[in-house]
């Protein structure tokens, strides 16, 4: 997979990976758990699958 997050979007999805991994053990939903994993996913292995579909490039490295 080709890296196709930049820093600035992984800091994001990291952050927004957080809440929702609070907000999941809050209201026991495994939804949103499960939603907060793929999120954690995207942030930590810079590839996002909707950035690749759509042919998108935030990642600044060649």
């Amino acid at each position: 997979m080709k890296k196709n997050i930049g820093t600035k979007d992984r800091l994001i999805r990291f952050t927004l990976a957080i809440i929702l991994t609070v907000l999941a053990f809050w209201q026991e939903s495994w939804l949103l758990f499960a939603f907060a994993l793929f999120t954690f996913y995207e942030a930590c292995a810079c590839w996002c699958v909707v950035y690749y579909f759509l042919g998108k490039n935030s990642c600044t490295t060649k």
